[in-house]
Formats: C-alpha cells, structure tokens, sequence
C-alpha cells in the first residue's frame, strides 16, 4: 500500500493594513491555490508557485478576496453557527440511538427469557 501526502491549500498572507497579499509558501508536498486559474493544479516547488501568483487569473482572485472581506467574516459567522447548531443535532441523535440500542438489548433479553420458559412448558407435556 502506497502513502499519498496531500498538497496543502495556499492562503495568502495580510499586511499592515489588513489586506491580502501574496507571499512565498514554505511547500512540503505540493501547494494547491484557491483562485482556479488551473483546476486541479498542484505547484511543487516555490519558483513555479511564486510564477503562478503573477498571473492575471489569480492577481484577480487576490483582489477579489480584498473586496469581500466583509462577506467572508459574515459567511465565516454563518459556518460556525451552522456547525454548532448540526453538533447539538448530532449529539441529540447520539443519544436517541444509545437510548434505542438499550431498548433492543432489554427486549431482546426478554424475547430470550420467553423463549426459554416455552420450551421447559413443552418438554412438560
């Protein structure tokens, strides 16, 4: 069995005015970038990465990113409620099936005890 490593996902970096900006990654196993100038596209050395960044498909994605902060923060709100309200469903339903799985142990035990009482009777006959 072979191990795959997977590429890591590009984020830019931000400066002093709390703008995106792009900077040179440290890449390990591959860096994959966001901007989808090359779908699917993973850079393995930094000089083809730092290449990529100067293209004007992603110098577009970058700007983009600048003018939505806004709109990521409040998607990012969005997310993390979503993900909090889906944990308490998720615990919620845990506990249903701990509660169900007891339900079937107990009726199965009785179902067995039955079982067995109707046997000793017919042997009795």
């Amino acid at each position: 069995m072979d191990i795959s490593l997977t590429p890591d996902t590009y984020s830019p970096g931000i400066d002093s005015n709390g703008n995106y900006i792009d900077h040179s990654p440290v890449i390990k196993n591959g860096i994959y970038c966001l901007c989808g100038a090359r779908k699917d596209k993973v850079y393995e050395t930094r000089t083809k990465f730092n290449v990529h960044t100067k293209t004007r498909r992603h110098q577009k994605w970058l700007s983009g990113v600048n003018d939505n902060k806004s709109n990521f923060f409040i998607e990012l709100e969005k997310s993390k409620e979503l993900v909090n309200s889906q944990r308490k469903i998720i615990a919620g339903l845990e506990n249903q099936v701990q509660i169900k799985m007891v339900t079937i142990d107990c009726l199965t035990q009785q179902m067995a005890n039955t079982s067995l009482i109707r046997i000793e009777n017919l042997i009795d006959i």
